[in-house]
């Protein structure tokens, strides 16, 4: 691979010839095509694949709320691939079923806001789930409009139900309804704080597993 300062014709992307030109961290490069033949991926490239399938998967249907939540940008890499770097290296066990997503290691947001306090969460009669914690405004830079955000997933059915404004910091307790169609299922679920009108947000907190009632 080489890098190349702009001349008359600057940089281009794509392939010509058996030169693929492409935009990397900030700069222009090209790389030759590889060599076709026989290829066998050692174990450790097959683990790193199984890991990175299974968090993909989980993590796609996030990927609106991870853009706009998870850290900041670092040059070409956006949030989502800040979150899957994350979950990768943190977030992923081995069992004897194969890998699989630690639900409390995974972060649906990641930042400098005070995050969660003394959270506690209970389901009760017709989907609903409720949230209670402590008011913390006035802590570093927390506000008490600083609004609650909660996702809920559904491992058997695959699927997230997300609110990014349930109330405010200072409401210190909160409802959910969730969707009709997880009753009955067992969800696992978090909860943040983000600031309004902007992409500042805490470090999630995982708040447990409960069956949807």
């Amino acid at each position: 691979m080489a890098t190349f300062e702009k001349g008359i014709l600057g940089g281009f992307s794509g392939k010509v010839g058996n030169v693929v030109g492409a935009r990397w961290r900030g700069k222009d490069i090209m790389r030759s095509l590889p060599q076709r033949g026989k290829y066998t991926p050692s174990a450790k490239q097959e683990e790193q694949r199984a890991k990175f399938k299974i968090v993909i998967q989980f993590l796609t249907p996030l990927q609106e709320v991870l853009n706009l939540y998870f850290g900041n940008r670092q040059d070409d890499k956006s949030r989502f691939n800040l979150a899957t770097s994350y979950h990768l290296k943190e977030a992923v066990v081995s069992t004897a079923l194969g890998y699989e997503i630690d639900y409390a290691k995974v972060l649906i947001s990641k930042g400098d806001l005070r995050g969660l306090n003394s959270g506690t969460l209970a389901a009760g009669a017709g989907q609903i789930l409720t949230l209670n914690w402590a008011d913390n405004s006035g802590q570093g830079n927390a506000s008490p409009f600083d609004e609650l955000m909660v996702v809920a997933y559904a491992p058997d059915l695959n699927l997230f139900y997300s609110d990014l404004a349930v109330d405010t910091r200072d409401a210190t307790t909160a409802t959910v309804n969730l969707p009709a169609y997880m009753s009955t299922f067992e969800v696992e679920v978090w909860a943040s704080f983000n600031k309004p009108e902007t992409t500042l947000a805490a470090i999630s907190t995982y708040l447990g597993r409960v069956t949807v009632s």
